[in-house]
């Protein structure tokens, strides 16, 4: 790390470009034009996490950097200058969750249990960037295996991961330490995983795009699972048009994850056909059901109001009154941590330090507020595909597939739209107040991608994000939603506890 810092401090830094808020599009054109090095971009970033992340306002973020950073960012320096940009993700920096496989940095899951493990391979998604020409700047932290989707806290990196937009406050979970580097731009665009929540969530408490894609859109390869029925990988970034170029890169079938085989022969989508007018003519459906609950923040629903009346005005049809039947979810687990983990580890050999989960408990190193969690998931049976409770687990994901295409059906609906969270960031510590998690269902269960974009704010700092969801495979439709609405109300600012650095 004092090498690095070191290093970058001898880079000069561009007059004609500031990081602070940059997107893909921006980067690559300054590039070309001659206005910055991909070195002195990294300089740049490389010297915003040096100031804010444990220094300032310590947002605590980010758990190892990238030792090769400015030996990477020499090198796509040399190959652009001799052919121009390597790629559509060429000389992008990433934040990426310390979760996924990355080769030459430590991936620990959060987990002191892992602390020291370097992948002998990268992560389907992390290799599908590189080779677009992206740089993977850090790891981020994460809630602990995971586990927690309402703070950023983990035994691998001490105390919590702070909310930008406001230091007391939590960022959400697991993928907190992503969406806060992101907000923050100590990098352009970050990879997280969701199981339930982890990539909306973060983003709708930070004011980012974030995209859960369809499951079997994209590979779970590579990264420590949490639950495979629902585990998706995918992008966070601070426009939406930066999360579709991300998209674009990371999806396709991969034999290391039989998941990827539903999407064998679709066509290639173009995820940056992305228009102003992308509303004009949808019909939305208010999902009541994700969110009307007693606890409710007045102040989230009243801006979720407001954001209706932008939909309608830029063109959509919205909706009231949309009922799912839902169907009853059978009992018993189906597969599930202990399941997933053990045959993880497992496939990783002698790289990793421990061996299964019953390893993970025996080693006492992790967090104490995961101890329970873990402890129950080394009790519960292991059930396997062929399970009776897998059986009924696969019938109820069909009958509840069903059931939302069913609604839309009858309604002539194109997608859903409900708050992301129902209250706004909790503080830091506080595990009493309301969370408002409206994520964990409807998508998950369903396997049908959503989309969160920025809504606005309560309390006048606090971001708030609406989700879109959308049928199988309609990514394309839902970012051309998200990307209009991002473009009629254009709520997403940068914080004011890491400004641009003089």
């Amino acid at each position: 790390m004092r090498l690095l810092l070191l290093l970058l401090l001898a880079v000069p830094l561009p007059a004609a470009f500031e990081v602070t808020e940059a997107t893909i599009a921006g980067l690559h054109a300054a590039i070309q034009a001659g206005e910055v090095t991909c070195r002195q971009v990294v300089a740049q970033y490389l010297r915003r996490i040096a100031a804010y992340d444990k220094n300032g306002p310590a947002l605590n973020s980010l758990v190892v950097l990238n030792e090769q950073a400015d030996v990477e960012a020499a090198e796509l320096d040399r190959r652009f200058a001799q052919s121009g940009l390597t790629g559509p993700l060429h000389c992008v920096p990433m934040i990426v969750k310390d979760n996924f496989a990355t080769v030459g940095m430590q991936s620990a899951a959060g987990s002191l249990s892992l602390a020291g493990f370097v992948a002998r391979q990268d992560a389907f998604q992390v290799k599908r960037v590189k080779e677009a020409g992206a740089l993977i700047l850090a790891k981020s932290n994460m809630a602990e295996f995971a586990f927690s989707p309402v703070e950023t806290v983990s035994s691998i990196l001490p105390g919590y991961t702070r909310n930008p937009y406001a230091l007391d406050r939590v960022t959400a979970g697991s993928s907190g330490g992503t969406a806060a580097a992101i907000a923050a731009s100590f990098g352009l665009v970050g990879l997280s995983t969701d199981t339930g929540n982890s990539i909306r969530g973060p983003s709708a408490h930070q004011a980012l795009a974030g995209i859960r894609s369809t499951m079997g859109r994209t590979s779970r390869a590579g990264i420590f699972p949490l639950n495979l029925l629902a585990d998706i990988a995918g992008p966070m970034a601070r426009t939406v048009e930066d999360a579709a170029r991300v998209l674009a890169v990371i999806v396709g079938e991969d034999s290391n994850d039989e998941v990827t085989s539903a999407s064998r022969g679709r066509p290639q989508e173009d995820y940056l056909a992305l228009s102003r007018d992308g509303l004009r003519g949808v019909r939305l459906g208010i999902l009541r059901q994700a969110y009307e609950r007693d606890t409710a923040d007045a102040e989230v629903l009243r801006v979720f109001s407001a954001a209706l009346g932008d939909l309608r005005q830029a063109g959509a049809t919205v909706v009231d009154g949309v009922k799912v039947e839902l169907p009853k979810r059978p009992a018993g687990s189906c597969m599930g941590f202990h399941y997933d983990l053990d045959r993880f580890l497992a496939s990783l050999g002698d790289a990793v330090p421990v061996k299964s989960l019953s390893e993970v408990v025996k080693s006492r190193k992790f967090h104490p507020s995961v101890q329970v969690r873990l402890e129950q998931a080394e009790k519960s049976k292991p059930n396997g595909p062929e399970s009776a409770e897998c059986v009924a687990e696969m019938a109820y994901r069909r009958q509840f597939r069903e059931a939302l295409q069913q609604a839309m059906a009858a309604q002539q609906l194109d997608g859903f739209v409900y708050p992301t969270w129902s209250n706004p960031p909790r503080l830091i510590g506080d595990l009493n107040t309301p969370g408002g998690d409206n994520s964990q269902v409807f998508s998950p269960t369903s396997g049908f991608p959503a989309v969160n974009v920025p809504m606005g704010y309560t309390r006048g700092t606090l971001p708030a994000g609406i989700t879109f969801l959308g049928a199988a495979w309609s990514e394309r439709q839902l970012l051309r939603w998200a990307y209009s609405y991002e473009q009629a109300t254009r709520w997403r600012h940068a914080p004011a506890s890491t400004p641009p650095l003089r």
